[in-house]
């Protein structure tokens, strides 16, 4: 016996077949799988109309009679079509169906109802295919009841999210078998909450939601479940934040290491750096695991916050782990860290290099060491994942750039200290407060804002060129200008070569919505590399192209030049995006730039004025005005303000599977919380929930409650919350 109604498998309600194609084509495989599906929209059979006023491609519902019925062969192929007239008293109208003789059965001349479908014009007379139609019983023959049909013709008609395979009207069919059958359900929102919220009980808000009457209905009955979803959500969240205290770490106390360093420092820290550093090593002393994210813009200092944190580690003997998404970034955090400690402290914590693409033999002196411990501070790309890979005494674990990473590839990296290390996740993408509290919600979160004395602003200019294609010949002639003053310029493409790509991106999408053509080629490093060497403008300028393509090796030593000031113009694809740091580029030309999305320009954005350069962005796009592509580009030109832009992005992007491995874009464990739109919920909902765990930890009163959570974090999703 099943714990649950909604853990019964679907085999055992809708049979074996039917659950295959449920569990195939869309996922589900249980009766709450199944009932968590729910509409993505209500339509209406719309209002009551006369055959003489049949408006072509709407959707209509009328009242008629049938008049006739003839069930003929197909002329070009096999099959037949059941062709059935229909008349009101004052017009008629054609039915057909394909390959459905079997109607005749019960469309007989005479029968009399409702039916609803969209008006076609076939050789220049008006039809229906196949449209929807409920028949009147045998005592409406004297006349159909005005009032039920105006009824029927308004009952919302739920929509679901179907598939080939599986249509609409298959699942709503499959719901209703379900709901017929479904016994009461414990609500995992306590009684005395949803009293004070004025919340239906979950067993009545998923009938209604499902078979409204009436609008007012399932509205009320999707606020009670979308509170339901952020509730169970955020004690979920809440509960791992609290599992987490409950293991044990080696506490790591700042000493005279960190001393040391801070007094050699040629600046002083600003203020957001100091608060975060003083939370971060609160955290490090404490004997249980550190996991706090640090967020903020690009420059503001969240590397020397994690240096100095490995300082306080390295003090009582333990090691560090950088773990970076690119090889470039690796190359360049070790170059950096080496050049912030200084020849003494450098020699003497070792920073040592591990990636996949080293030579053999110094990868396997970077292994030893790693498991010798003579190395502190080891930085390295997807390597430091491998099983071969391991350390005398990780303390601490900095992740940069989280949302490059899986979560497997975390707790891979996680697992190698001896007791959990303590755990430092650094974003340069600001992320909404609504966001933080639904992805992040079992994470400290800390906040740099602040920007380091000497940081330019930046000018943002949208160039557009479907409006004036010939302003790209100005893009150049603005980049030598800026030359010419010993500054350089990043160009960037959203493609390495004319290969065709898979531009399963956001433009892409605006495409489809709007009908608009397909995408034109996308600008590449091959061909602008090409260009710009020829272009007169630019003569005599050192070009050279970047891409991932490229071995550690190339791109390592192209960044060395361009950084050194021995290459003017770098042609690269996002490698560059996030980290790089050369501090006389002053230029950066994005092109294609409506390729891009939000986050992506702005960070791309953040690699120019950098050392006190004013700094200068060109995004470049063919977008027209008024599409949703154009407007993020603009949206990016008009603001610096990193966390204002990523609520921009927010709304243009779905937030990704929240308990799951999908972590942006794409399909959404959310059911009906949104995170762009939902913020007061989701703190409401919080607030709630920490309340209940305050006071019952293990839930104990609380049964329904603990048993929403087992259900609702399976395998896949408990994972990611303990990896996170």
């Amino acid at each position: 016996m099943v714990a649950s109604p909604l853990d019964q498998k679907l085999a055992d309600v809708l049979g074996g077949r039917t659950a295959a194609a449920f569990a195939k084509g869309l996922g589900l495989e249980t009766v709450g799988d199944l009932l968590s599906h729910y509409p993505r929209r209500y339509a209406r059979r719309g209002e009551l109309t006369a055959l003489t006023h049949l408006p072509v491609d709407e959707n209509v519902t009328i009242v008629a009679e049938v008049l006739r019925v003839m069930n003929r062969p197909m002329r070009a192929k096999r099959g037949s079509i059941l062709e059935v007239t229909i008349g009101d008293g004052k017009g008629i109208l054609t039915l057909t169906f394909f390959n459905q003789a079997w109607r005749a059965t019960e469309l007989k001349a005479g029968a009399r109802g409702i039916f609803t479908g969209k008006v076609g014009d076939y050789r220049g007379s008006l039809q229906l295919a196949h449209p929807d139609y409920e028949l009147f019983e045998a005592d409406d023959e004297g006349g159909a009841d005005p009032d039920r049909a105006k009824a029927w013709a308004e009952l919302p008609i739920p929509i679901y999210g179907a598939t080939s395979t599986v249509a609409s009207w298959q699942i709503q069919k499959a719901i209703g078998v379900v709901l017929d059958t479904l016994e009461p359900i414990d609500d995992p929102v306590p009684m005395e909450l949803r009293t004070a919220l004025k919340l239906m009980d979950f067993s009545r808000a998923l009938q209604l939601v499902h078979r409204p009457t009436v609008d007012a209905e399932w509205g009320a009955a999707r606020k009670s479940l979308r509170f339901q979803e952020a509730f169970v959500l955020q004690a979920a969240l809440l509960q791992q934040q609290q599992r987490l205290r409950e293991t044990a770490a080696t506490e790591r106390v700042a000493g005279a290491i960190l001393d040391g360093f801070d007094a050699a420092l040629p600046f002083t820290l600003t203020s957001d750096q100091a608060l975060v550093g003083l939370q971060v090593a609160d955290d490090l002393a404490a004997p249980v695991p550190m996991n706090r994210l640090v967020q903020g813009e690009v420059g503001s200092g969240k590397t020397l916050v994690a240096l100095r944190a490995m300082l306080a580690v390295a003090e009582s003997g333990g090691q560090s782990a950088l773990l970076a998404p690119t090889e470039v970034l690796a190359h360049q955090h070790l170059r950096s860290i080496v050049k912030t400690l200084g020849p003494d402290l450098a020699a003497r914590l070792r920073p040592t290099l591990l990636t996949g693409q080293l030579p053999v033999a110094e990868r396997r002196k970077a292994m030893l060491a790693a498991v010798s411990g003579s190395a502190h501070i080891v930085i390295g790309t997807h390597a430091l994942l491998a099983d071969r890979v391991e350390f005398f005494d990780l303390g601490l674990v900095v992740v940069d750039e989280q949302h490059r990473f899986g979560v497997e590839q975390r707790e891979a990296l996680r697992l190698k200290g001896r007791q959990p290390p303590h755990v430092l996740v650094l974003t340069a993408t600001p992320i909404p407060r609504t966001v933080a509290m639904t992805v992040f919600g079992d994470l400290d979160i800390s906040t740099i804002s602040e920007l380091p004395a000497g940081r330019s602003p930046i000018e943002s200019f949208v160039v557009p060129l479907a409006e004036h294609p010939g302003w790209v010949a100005r893009v150049w002639a603005r980049v030598a200008e800026e030359l010419a003053k010993g500054h350089q310029a990043f160009v960037v493409c959203p493609a390495i070569d004319a290969t065709p790509v898979d531009d399963n991106d956001l433009p892409a999408q605006d495409a489809v919505a709007t009908g608009a053509p397909a995408p034109r080629p996308a600008a590449n490093v091959t061909e602008v590399l090409a260009s710009l060497r020829a272009n007169p403008v630019l003569a005599g300028r050192r070009i050279e192209g970047l891409h991932g393509r490229m071995s550690g090796d190339e791109k390592d030593e192209l960044m060395r030049s361009f950084a050194e000031g021995r290459i003017d113009v770098l042609v690269a694809t996002t490698v560059i995006e996030v980290g790089v740091d050369v501090p006389n580029a002053s230029t950066m030309v994005v092109l294609d730039a409506d390729r891009f999305g939000v986050s992506q320009l702005h960070q791309l954005r953040g690699r120019v004025g950098r050392g006190g350069v004013q700094g200068l962005a060109l995004f470049v796009t063919g977008a027209e005005e008024e599409s949703l592509a154009r407007e993020r580009v603009e949206a990016v030109a008009s603001t610096l303000d990193g966390f204002e832009l990523a609520n921009k992005d927010l709304e243009l992007r779905q937030e990704g599977d929240v308990l799951g491995r999908m972590q942006s874009g794409g399909r959404s464990s959310l059911r009906l919380v949104r995170v762009a739109k939902d913020g007061k919920l989701i703190a409401e909902a919080r607030e709630r929930a920490a309340e209940i765990l305050a006071a019952d930890p293990t839930l104990s009163t609380h049964p329904a409650l603990r048993e929403a959570l087992d259900r609702r974090l399976d395998e896949t999703s408990e994972s990611f919350l303990a990896k996170n």
